[in-house]
């Protein structure tokens, strides 16, 4: 594979930074570069503005309002957006939900669910992980037992990301308890204003409520919302986790902090020098930028073999498990640059407008809240344990 640009990828890029210079609300950059709190009507906004252009789903097929780009551009599309400042795309509906509707669903749930994600009207989030089922998923016990026209569902989910905003979940089910444990599960689209359902928050060490549980009493869910057929979800589960973990490899998001980091060590004073001209710290920011460039080209690799229509396969984790570890090392340097300055913040001053003085300066603002936050990362979408038993398995057969 080519790894430079062709004149035509040159002036796509081009084309991306014209358009975030442009229509990116300079509002909403703003709070993105300083570290603030984003409301769901920020992101709203900005995925509005993605969708006018057509720009919003990128992976999803033209014919159903997808941009149809290729492996690298989409590429270049999310590394432009982070160097810009835009905030991230969430990706429930868009990035999640999509793919399996498109590859599992059936027309009618295609023709009605993917335009209200491409148009704003559906917010979704992921029914996955429950107390006792998180990177051992097969062992979810929510249960969804078919009575008539319907399934009833009884059980609860943790850990579900902005879920206090979600109109629909869609949500992994136990509906039989024969054969092996994989071999139950089911895949149910469930309307978050079913009667039944209560959402509690859970606050975060960097105290967002990001994340939430959510309880399911006797909730009544319509058959034609399965997706697929029942007991088969497992296979749907593992399509939608490999192109999640994929994603989460975070390659923007890593460069972006990456040159925050070199800002902070250029600035930063350790001995009479800036901190970037310490040996030992500059050799582990260049062994940083090392790895995310290799992890690069595994990642345009993969990418290119998800555009033959085929889902990632073990290649994924190890996206998953190196995109991680290399964010994880930069949230650390930063935190160990800054000193003092990275100590936990008051949470009000992630609101935009708190205009009270700084504890320190401006380019310190999300560091604490980047590294408390950052360290699920090695825990979500399969923990970084379970994703190198998975390559064993398939790749070195143990």
């Amino acid at each position: 594979m080519d790894l430079g640009y062709s004149e035509s990828e040159i002036a796509y890029r081009d084309e991306v930074r014209d358009f975030l210079a442009t229509k990116l609300p300079k509002r909403i950059s703003d709070l993105v570069k300083n570290g603030k709190r984003l409301t769901k009507r920020d992101y709203e906004e900005w995925q509005t503005i993605l969708n006018e252009k057509g720009w919003l789903a990128p992976s999803w097929p033209p014919e159903w309002g997808g941009a149809g780009w290729s492996a690298v551009q989409k590429h270049i599309f999310e590394e432009e957006c982070c160097r810009a400042g835009a905030p991230r795309i969430l990706p429930f509906g868009l990035g999640m939900l999509a793919p399996v509707l498109i590859k599992f669903g059936t027309e009618q749930q295609k023709s009605h669910y993917l335009p209200r994600i491409l148009d704003g009207t559906d917010w979704w989030c992921q029914g996955y992980s429950e107390p006792g089922a998180g990177s051992d998923l097969a062992s979810l016990k929510t249960k969804a037992e078919r009575q008539g026209d319907h399934y009833i569902v009884n059980g609860q989910k943790t850990w579900t990301t902005l879920g206090q905003y979600a109109d629909w979940i869609f949500c992994l089910v136990r509906t039989s308890n024969e054969g092996k444990r994989q071999e139950g599960i089911s895949f149910l689209l469930i309307d978050m204003k079913t009667p039944g359902i209560e959402v509690r928050p859970i606050i975060l060490l960097d105290g967002e409520h990001e994340v939430n549980e959510l309880f399911f009493t006797d909730v009544k869910v319509p058959v034609e919302n399965l997706v697929g057929e029942e007991n088969m979800g497992w296979t749907y589960a593992k399509y939608l986790l490999t192109h999640e973990r994929t994603g989460t490899a975070g390659i923007g998001f890593s460069n972006a902090a990456l040159e925050h980091l070199k800002t902070i060590a250029s600035t930063q004073m350790k001995s009479g020098r800036p901190l970037k001209q310490d040996p030992y710290f500059a050799a582990r920011m260049a062994k940083a930028e090392i790895d995310l460039e290799a992890m690069k080209t595994t990642n345009l690799r993969v990418l290119t073999q998800a555009d033959s229509g085929a889902a990632p396969g073990p290649e994924s984790s190890m996206l998953k498990i190196k995109g991680t570890v290399i964010r994880q090392e930069i949230n650390d340097l930063a935190r160990r640059a800054l000193g003092p300055y990275a100590l936990p913040f008051v949470s009000e001053a992630l609101d935009e407008g708190y205009n009270e003085s700084p504890i320190g300066p401006d380019y310190a603002n999300p560091i604490a809240a980047d590294y408390f936050n950052n360290r699920k990362l090695s825990i979500f979408a399969g923990s970084n344990e379970i994703q190198r038993g998975i390559i064993s398995k398939t790749k070195l057969g143990l």
